[in-house]
């Protein structure tokens, strides 16, 4: 099993020991990663999962046994019920683009333009592919003066819309070998320095994206001014001594998992000797920002965002 494979696998089992997918939904997932009944079986109870039903116990309409209580999740009241309000300001409309990839391919993407951009930044969705809240982002960078462009890195598979749901869009992204998501990333740069005016370039990304984030600071890539990775797992040997991009790295107290690399990615950016600042947000979780999540919460989430833009503002414009 890849990196790749292991963290998306992992995540999997996580949401299900949170109470947010039942046990059948998870083991379909981890099935599409590739992953046998016994050994998904065995990650879910090694990540926290409840026992496995025995005949006779009550189950749900799904025929698992109803959900655990949630492990660390935010309360109720920083959940899906705040979707109405993501941080930031109102996004400005994205439209869909294509652009040249490497060996002759055609990636995809969504593209906001600022009205007077401060500076230009490439948008690295999460597991999902190119859903509406990356492309809410993009928008909201935009109208904070930063014009963005949210790549869709299924693109040579026909992009995330191809996918009958999210859950096969992950299991292609986990196929996926590094350097390809590295060559994508780097066209994406090249694209934005196309439509900026020569703007610095900057990136973000969550989740997976965040991963993908020190994946690009750990390609030799010269261009970027600056980055923001949010509870992203770091590339085993993360080597960033060929960016000189500043970086501000996103962690959620109650996400361990991930947590688990942010020494190790202090190390390295000390290593490289890049300006880099690390803020670790108290009582939240994995995906706190993402605010069409179970896991959403509107405080740290605009206190982030604010965080970002102040960064953005020193490095970048």
């Amino acid at each position: 099993m890849t990196p790749i494979q292991r963290y998306l696998a992992e995540e999997v089992a996580i949401d299900h020991a949170d109470g947010l997918i039942p046990r059948r939904e998870a083991l379909r997932r981890l099935g599409l990663l590739g992953i046998a009944l016994p050994a998904a079986s065995a990650l879910l109870t090694a990540c926290g999962s409840p026992p496995e039903p025995t005949r006779g116990t009550p189950a749900t309409s799904s025929g698992a046994a109803a959900p655990a209580a949630s492990s660390g999740a935010p309360a109720a009241s920083s959940g899906p019920a705040e979707s109405a309000s993501p941080a930031g300001p109102s996004p400005l409309p994205t439209r869909p683009i294509t652009f040249p990839g490497p060996e002759g391919t055609t990636l995809q993407g969504a593209w906001a333009a600022a009205a007077n951009p401060k500076g230009a930044v490439l948008v690295i969705h999460e597991n999902r592919g190119l859903t509406d809240h990356i492309r809410s982002v993009a928008g909201r960078l935009a109208a904070s003066g930063y014009s963005a462009l949210a790549i869709d890195l299924l693109s040579r598979e026909g992009g995330t819309a191809a996918f009958a749901d999210t859950a096969q869009a992950t299991a292609k992204l986990a196929e996926i070998p590094p350097e390809r998501f590295v060559a994508d990333m780097k066209a994406g740069l090249g694209e934005l320095t196309k439509r900026a005016n020569g703007a610095k370039l900057g990136a973000i990304g969550f989740c997976f994206g965040g991963g993908m984030t020190w994946l690009l600071l750990s390609s030799s890539e010269p261009r970027l001014s600056a980055a923001a990775p949010f509870y992203g797992p770091l590339p085993d040997h993360a080597d960033f001594t060929g960016t000189k991009a500043a970086v501000l790295a996103i962690y959620a107290e109650q996400d361990a998992r991930v947590n688990a690399s942010r020494d190790a990615a202090k190390a390295a950016l000390e290593k490289a000797g890049l300006p880099h600042e690390i803020v670790t947000f108290p009582g939240v979780n994995h995906a706190f920002f993402n605010d069409t999540g179970p896991r959403y919460n509107a405080q740290a989430a605009a206190q982030a965002y604010q965080r970002v833009l102040d960064w953005f503002g020193e490095h970048l414009s």
